[in-house]
């Protein structure tokens, strides 16, 4: 099931004294996370306006409102922030990384089911993907000439994997 709010950074530590946040953003670029008006503490909706984000290196620098001391910050170490979906236009064919996890992975050429998609991780060149089923954890490179197709509202990703991923027969 997609979520309406979908993780999209932590805060690791403050910046400055008057209550800026370090964030690690969790998505494609820090730039995106710098998009959003309003951020999330929960998944359950609860708001807070960015007053400004701006990118340093490769994290985010917040200024939430309420948030005017080192202080205040410090409280928010650790805290993962949250987007609204309805905020985000995805391209065509794009999707969430959150949405793929729990997708069922099947084999083009066979139709055989590979697995379960447990978690994605970012490795610069592309990402990898974790499959995994009862003979163990498998890592899919996540690129076009692998991805056959992805079906998030079906919770189904097909896959023609690389020969030896999964055993010698493909």
């Amino acid at each position: 099931m997609k979520q309406q709010y979908l993780e999209t950074g932590k805060v690791v530590g403050t910046h400055g004294i008057a209550g800026e946040l370090r964030v690690q953003p969790w998505c494609d670029t820090p730039a995106f996370l710098t998009r959003f008006k309003t951020l999330y503490t929960d998944r359950a909706g609860t708001a807070v306006s960015v007053l400004s984000a701006r990118v340093h290196g490769n994290i985010v620098l917040l200024k939430l409102a309420g948030v005017t001391t080192i202080e205040q910050a410090e409280r928010l170490r650790g805290a993962v922030l949250y987007i609204d979906r309805a905020d985000v236009q995805l391209p065509a064919g794009g999707w969430f990384v959150q949405d793929l996890l729990g997708c069922v992975v099947y084999d083009a050429d066979t139709g055989a089911v590979l697995g379960t998609l447990k978690e994605v991780s970012k490795t610069g060149a592309n990402d990898v993907w974790h499959v995994c089923n009862d003979r163990g954890e498998f890592l899919v490179p996540a690129i076009p000439d692998v991805i056959v197709e992805v079906d998030i509202d079906a919770q189904r990703v097909t896959l023609r994997p690389i020969k030896g991923i999964f055993d010698d027969a493909h």
